[in-house]
């Protein structure tokens, strides 16, 4: 997987396509999740342990359909 830099450090995977993504970026303390086709929208925050156990989990497979 490679990421595609947006501005303002938001970044998306190489997994999404042009229209249908969730980009994220971070910030002092965690992580900040946006919908790409609404920039403008309201984010979700994520504390660093937050992020880091979801990142665990997906490492983990906890996430596998």
């Amino acid at each position: 997987m490679t990421v595609h830099q947006e501005p303002a450090g938001w970044v998306k995977s190489s997994f999404s396509n042009q229209h249908n993504c969730v980009e994220f970026r971070c910030v002092e303390g965690g992580v900040e999740v946006r919908n790409s086709k609404r920039p403008d929208e309201a984010t979700i925050r994520y504390t660093d342990s937050e992020w880091k156990a979801f990142v665990a989990g997906v490492k983990a497979g906890e996430f596998d359909i």
